[in-house]
């Protein structure tokens, strides 16, 4: 399933990559790094697309590092490929080409912290969960929760999302400026600290989810927040996915001000209680947390509770306690491994995607894709990111069934299908890479992606930065 990646790009001849490594050598010493087992894990380490690893990974640790290793490769016409934590979903680390992969980890500084004005400057190496410990103490955090500790950078490239994503945004509303390396290996500032800016065009956001294929990050400005007074979260149980489903609207609609609320259907549920220890009713679940004074938390327990028992939820439990709110939070990000853990094997793959669609038709949806794994004969859990329309897959397939595989490959593609018919996206938040880029057509029309192949070689003629990702072939 899956195993077919379109738009490969042609690797540079065999003089021009040697000029490059010698040249990288020479500028690198040993943060150059040409071992296969290196290069591997910095090819695609997730999900079921195959590796494709780079020909060199440089250890980058300053600015500098980046635009040396961008006109060095320009020079010589090798592909660039940027590396966070290597948490994609969608093949955008892999290397089709080959070329020399930039990884980021080391430029992890937290540049300036301006707490009056609620921002930060940061490197792109700086993981949610390291900036959020060093803001602890300040009274301060950054509230995009992916699940998986991201870099902010890599966060940024692919315009990722997460947990709190209902009350707080996306990354695209916390990033007020970035600075970023073109392809000739200059630096392009888009943005101020403002908080607002009517200067030119929105170059913030062209980068913000363009997953490294017209520029390389090298440094973010982002917003932060006041940590809550109070932090409540709460779980109820439903007899059915429509009815979890008719509860979020209803509270969305009435303005609740959740600041997270996640969907764990039956199969979802079953694989947290086992791998996470827990005693969870075995039916539709609703993950929630409310942020703000201990009256405003009351208050808004109260009246999601309300909600949810005329949607035919059970007994509405929250708590305050830290400890609890924890171990619940962690059963959730741990979803992937526990729904991994139901199949072992060393032939078994997850896949995990995600689709989006209008709150109004996040029920439907959800609804006819768990009759399509009942129909299909698939497992895959669902969790979701509800409060806007979000949700995730996990489909567990033994790569070596040729009939199991196409059922799921049917089914994925039905999946994107259903929530590109109900006015959605192919992806709420995983991105592009190489494993959706079929999709893109349906979804934007020939037009937009003209537009986007104009972009791209406008910014980056030679088709040096991350090619093979997000357009597909003309």
């Amino acid at each position: 399933m899956g195993t077919t990646i379109t738009n490969n790009p042609q690797r540079p001849a065999p003089k021009a990559l040697a000029s490059a490594l010698e040249q990288l050598t020479a500028r690198f010493g040993n943060r150059l790094i040409t071992s296969q087992a290196v290069r591997e894990q910095h090819g695609h380490t997730t999900t079921w697309l195959p590796n494709q690893p780079p020909d060199g990974v440089v250890m980058a640790q300053e600015t500098r590092d980046i635009q040396d290793v961008v006109r060095i490769c320009a020079k010589n016409g090798v592909p660039i490929i940027p590396f966070g934590t290597g948490t994609s979903l969608e093949g955008q680390v892999n290397a089709p080409a080959g070329g020399i992969c930039i990884d980021l980890r080391d430029m992890n500084k937290v540049l300036a912290v301006h707490a009056e004005d609620l921002d930060c400057v940061i490197e792109p190496g700086v993981t949610r969960k390291a900036l959020n410990e060093h803001l602890r103490d300040q009274g301060l955090f950054f509230p995009i929760d992916p699940g998986a500790d991201a870099s902010l950078g890599g966060m940024a490239s692919t315009r990722a999302s997460g947990t709190n994503a209902v009350r707080y945004g996306t990354i695209r509303e916390s990033v007020l400026a970035l600075k970023v390396v073109r392809g000739d290996g200059e630096i392009i500032t888009t943005g101020t600290r403002a908080k607002k800016s009517s200067a030119g065009y929105d170059l913030t956001h062209l980068f913000i989810g363009a997953e490294g294929t017209l520029g390389i990050i090298s440094e973010l400005t982002i917003r932060l927040r006041g940590i809550p007074e109070m932090i409540a979260a709460g779980a109820v149980s439903f007899e059915t996915v429509h009815g979890a489903c008719q509860a979020v609207i209803l509270a969305i609609q009435t303005g609740i001000p959740v600041a997270r609320i996640e969907l764990l259907n039956a199969a979802q549920v079953r694989a947290c209680n086992s791998y996470s220890k827990l005693t969870l009713p075995e039916t539709p679940l609703l993950l929630l947390e409310f942020h703000g004074s201990e009256i405003e938390v009351a208050e808004q327990s109260k009246a999601f509770a309300e909600i949810a028992k005329d949607c035919g939820g059970g007994d509405f439990s929250w708590t305050t306690k830290p400890e609890d709110r924890t171990k619940l939070w962690q059963a959730r990000h741990d979803a992937y491994w526990s729904v991994k853990a139901m199949r072992p094997g060393d032939s078994i793959g997850v896949v995990a995607t995600d689709v989006c669609v209008p709150i109004s038709r996040l029920a439907d949806c959800v609804t006819e894709t768990e009759e399509d794994l009942k129909r299909l004969n698939l497992t895959s859990p669902i969790v979701g990111h509800v409060g806007d329309g979000n949700f995730h897959c996990s489909l567990l397939c033994d790569t070596n069934d040729a009939d199991e595989m196409a059922r799921g490959e049917e089914f994925m593609h039905r999946l994107v299908e259903r929530a590109q018919s109900m006015d959605g996206t192919c992806t709420g938040e995983h991105g592009i890479g190489q494993g959706k880029q079929k999709y893109l057509k349906a979804e934007l029309g020939p037009e937009a992606l003209d537009a986007m192949r104009a972009l791209k070689k406008a910014l980056d003629p030679q088709n040096i930065l991350n090619p093979g990702k997000i357009v597909p072939e003309a």
